[in-house]
């Protein structure tokens, strides 16, 4: 009898100690990114009648909802959460009078602290720019073929009601697999753009990148190359469609949109003009560089920690130039190996693993995509582009420097006796043309403003003066 009730009794204690510490409901904090940037987790957890959790996961600034996870346990104080889809663990102790967990995050070889609080509800950034249903024009989902490559890109085109024969444009998004939006920190660019420019009269196809969202193919060794096949065929697509002008089809590339665009120009008389967006006029090792410095120093770096890390950088590039195809890798790892050795152990401790850091940064460094980016030197095509071109860039732009990248481009189309260009750089805004205090990437969710009406009028000023 006593063994019974005291059975009974510790059933009773730990259902009314779960009872107390009911951990279902919404969980979220701020993952500080090595770049200065932050990201919002989402946890958002629930129990069955058993006390067995599972959960789901939000990422509202990437806009990214309800990523299902593997498995979440709970042992005493200590949580875990599986989300294989991206690669991440989270590690984390439960502080149960405070409602917080603070833990680690894992993923793609770093570790980062994340403090999750508990909230009754996650308060969505603002976007006020950004278009809602129903739209005033016609928005239709499409699929179109990349022939060459077998591939079905799926994207969205945009045409008002009224009348016939449009202009179009193509978006083509920047580095990294994008959607048809090219979403970023809860922010969807493309969306506005091709909401902005349908209302005034131009057709705009965008679309979901090679194996990103609906779309087939992979992302994994293609390079700016490959993405231009795909806009080729998209411009095949949009001259089979009635609606659209033929002779009026033209391509905004962002970033390396802004490599890709070019690429495509020249190998098609289709295109009647295309504009760069941040687009790159000197090689990817320049870029790279001058981001790298800039960036470090925008946080606040010292001079010493900031000469570090470019004769680093160069030394890896260095590498990766002049390396054969058969010491590349291992060339490649016992650099990275040392620089890893070299760091503090709190360095160390966010990079997480040697082994897992040093094989991600080697399959990134040794992929066809980034040893083209690094070698391609955009203005040997742009001195080929004979379509009129506009060329844009933010004067608080630190990942594309605006001042020698439009020199560079500028430079091009002379050389290869383009008389119909502009160059533009604009006043106070940023890599993804926001108006911005500083152009830090840690700024780009902060902000409310998507893309700046400056940036849009001056594409939109420019589209209706070279179609007259």
């Amino acid at each position: 009898m006593k063994y019974l009730l005291k059975t009974f009794l510790f059933i009773l204690l730990s259902i009314q100690t779960f009872a107390q510490h009911d951990l279902s409901g919404i969980w979220s904090g701020k993952l500080e990114l090595p770049n200065s940037a932050s990201l919002t987790i989402v946890f958002n957890l629930s129990v069955d009648t058993n006390g067995n959790y599972s959960s789901t996961l939000d990422s509202p600034d990437q806009g990214a909802m309800g990523i299902q996870t593997e498995s979440t346990e709970i042992k005493e104080d200590s949580i875990f959460i599986n989300v294989p889809v991206i690669k991440a663990v989270y590690k984390g102790k439960i502080l149960f009078d405070e409602k917080k967990i603070d833990g680690i995050w894992s993923q793609a070889g770093m570790n980062l602290n994340l403090l999750v609080s508990k909230t009754d509800k996650i308060e969505l950034p603002k976007r006020p720019q950004e278009p809602k249903e129903p739209y005033p024009y016609n928005s239709e989902d499409v699929l179109f073929e990349n022939e060459v490559d077998n591939i079905v890109l799926a994207g969205t085109l945009t045409y008002p009601k009224e009348g016939k024969l449009f202009p179009a444009v193509i978006l083509i998004s920047g580095s990294g697999g994008q959607n048809r939006d090219e979403e970023i920190f809860n922010h969807k660019p493309f969306l506005v753009i091709a909401d902005y420019l349908t209302r005034n009269g131009i057709a705009v196809l965008r679309f979901d990148d090679r194996g990103i969202g609906q779309s087939t193919g992979k992302q994994e060794g293609a390079t700016s190359e490959d993405f231009a096949k795909d806009v080729l065929a998209g411009v095949k697509f949009l001259k089979e469609r009635n609606e659209i002008d033929k002779t009026k089809i033209g391509l905004i590339g962002h970033s390396e949109g802004g490599i890709i665009a070019p690429l495509a120009a020249v190998q098609s008389t289709d295109i009647a003009f295309i504009i760069l967006m941040a687009g790159p006029g000197v090689p990817g090792y320049t870029i790279l560089s001058a981001q790298n410095e800039l960036i470090m120093r925008s946080e606040g770096a010292s001079e010493d920690e900031i000469q570090k890390s470019l004769k680093s950088q160069q030394e890896v590039f260095s590498i990766l130039k002049n390396s054969s195809a058969d010491n590349l890798e291992k060339e490649l790892r016992d650099k990275l190996s040392s620089e890893y050795q070299s760091l503090t152990d709190e360095e160390k401790a966010k990079l997480g693993d040697s082994i897992t850091y040093i094989d991600m940064q080697t399959k990134i460094l040794s992929s066809p995509w980034f040893k083209y980016f690094l070698n391609h030197d955009p203005a040997s095509v742009l001195v080929k582009v004979k379509c009129p071109v506009l060329a844009i860039n933010g004067e608080n732009d630190l990942q594309v420097p605006p001042k020698e990248n439009l020199s560079a481009i500028k430079t091009a189309l002379e050389k290869g006796g383009n008389k119909n260009f502009e160059v533009l750089e604009l006043k106070g805004l940023n890599h993804l043309f926001q108006t911005s205090d500083t152009g830090k990437i840690s700024e780009y969710g902060q902000i409310e403003e998507t893309i700046s009406p400056l940036a849009l009028q001056t594409i939109l000023d420019w589209i209706k003066k070279i179609l007259k």
